[in-house]
């Protein structure tokens, strides 16, 4: 199969995607059935991002003819040691694996083992070829090179397995907001979806603000009401519920509109249910930093576009299918 026919399979899948067919749809109640952070809200989200942003053949042409060499060279076996934050967040990699044209063994997180082997079924159903060239195991042993994604504690165990093979390994990273308080009402909005999409769990999620002294936190608490319901999740409810009692016990000052809670911390990474956040005089620089996925604020990526990724936007920074070209 050429790169021609492997895009042209590619669109076929994204139609499948956005319809409503029942093989499709029981799938993605299956997902939910098995892990309860699946809502189909943030389910249907995924799916549409990855349809509009990663499954456009025109898009896919663009995005690989900036490799001439993709596919030219052996066939290679990758191993993919894939994420489940977020519904299918290991998708790029099993995508940009698959429009190279190297082989790919899959290990799945059991906490999101549905969906994509439903969809990988699909283009085996369309492509019997394909049996044999994308498999799923427990075990990535005999691979020629591998892209491992974790915990960073997880990173010190695929260094040590996969570090003397050609590999791409990636460690916890998260988002920020840097406001300079001249936000409107409708980027305010547009933030609480990059704060709350997927609860929080994904690296793009934002999880620390920045804010200039003397910020006025109202029109944000107004705007972050918009996803009171999480109160209705209980495994979300449960978090900010021992979150708040850990405050309360330790005295420390807070702010919350019922749904999220906002705390002063230094720290970038905030647990479920809460939303850092830091002053400053003069506005941060985080460029460089090794913690941070995106940047989101005026002069940084535009407010509600964290969860939207396009092809390019590889996560760690690091090229994926330039790796993928060379090994």
């Amino acid at each position: 199969m050429n790169l021609r026919q492997r895009i042209e399979l590619l669109g076929r899948l994204g139609d499948y995607m956005s319809s409503a067919d029942p093989a499709w749809l029981e799938a993605k109640e299956r997902a939910f059935a098995l892990n309860h952070w699946f809502v189909p809200e943030f389910t249907d989200l995924a799916v549409g991002n990855i349809v509009n942003h990663f499954l456009q053949p025109s898009l896919l042409d663009t995005w690989t003819a900036r490799y001439p060499g993709l596919g030219k060279g052996p066939a290679r076996n990758v191993g993919v040691v894939m994420a489940g934050n977020i519904p299918l967040v290991g998708f790029h990699d099993f995508l940009s694996v698959f429009v190279s044209g190297h082989r790919q063994t899959i290990k799945l997180s059991s906490k999101d083992n549905v969906l994509l082997p439903h969809l990988v079924g699909m283009l085996r159903e369309w492509a019997p070829e394909l049996a044999s060239t994308i498999v799923f195991s427990d075990l990535l042993k005999g691979c020629d090179a591998y892209i491992a994604t974790g915990s960073n504690n997880s990173a010190r165990y695929f260094e040590y397995y996969f570090g003397r093979y050609p590999s791409l390994i990636r460690r916890n990273r998260t988002s920020v907001a840097v406001l300079d308080g001249s936000e409107t009402p409708g980027e305010l909005d547009k933030l609480a979806d990059d704060i709350h999409q997927y609860f929080g769990l994904g690296c793009r999620n934002v999880t620390k603000i920045y804010v200039p002294t003397g910020y006025d936190f109202i029109p944000l608490l107004s705007s972050l009401k918009r996803y009171s319901w999480f109160f209705d999740h209980h495994k979300y409810k449960n978090n900010y519920d021992y979150q708040l009692a850990i405050y309360l016990m330790n005295n420390q000052f807070y702010m919350t509109n019922d749904s999220i809670v906002l705390l002063e911390h230094k720290d970038l990474f905030s647990p479920i249910g809460t939303l850092y956040y830091e002053y400053y005089q003069y506005q941060p620089s985080l460029a460089g930093n090794p913690d941070v996925q995106c940047v989101v604020g005026h002069g940084g990526l535009p407010f509600g576009a964290a969860q939207q990724p396009l092809l390019e936007d590889y996560a760690d920074g690091v090229d994926t299918l330039a790796f993928l070209a060379k090994i």
